[in-house]
């Protein structure tokens, strides 16, 4: 299982890469197993929307079953992956890079601070 260090991760299995005050979005390669194949991913937010910790912003709908994807930081919506419409496949094959969903503009940088380093992460991804 890839675990990249130089991420920080949510209990729920997302993944946040921050670039300056702009945070990329996706699942981790664990949550991708754990799903199976990946056969759609509706991002239900909009490029400008302010998003909350917490809230759902999508939901990743598998062979097995159909999961919600949660905001590990709260801000506004700057970018969705349109790639994963025709190529969703990424989110299993490449889910650090090819498979982000979603960037937003952190609102809270502290939020960050919540989050799991990849050791503590890959405690919980067993």
């Amino acid at each position: 299982m890839n675990i990249p260090a130089e991420l920080k991760y949510s209990k729920d299995h997302e993944w946040v890469r921050v670039e300056g005050d702009i945070a990329t979005i996706g699942i981790t390669d664990f949550a991708q197993g754990q799903l199976g194949d990946v056969v759609f991913v509706d991002i239900q937010v909009e490029e400008g929307d302010t998003v909350d910790q917490g809230s759902v912003f999508g939901a990743i709908e598998a062979v097995k079953t159909v999961a919600d994807g949660l905001m590990p930081v709260s801000g506004k919506v700057v970018a969705i992956n349109e790639e994963l419409q025709d190529a969703t496949e990424s989110v299993n094959t490449d889910p650090y890079g090819n498979g982000w969903m979603l960037k937003v503009e952190l609102s809270n940088p502290a939020e960050l601070d919540e989050l799991m380093t990849a050791e503590a992460y890959a405690e919980i991804a067993k």
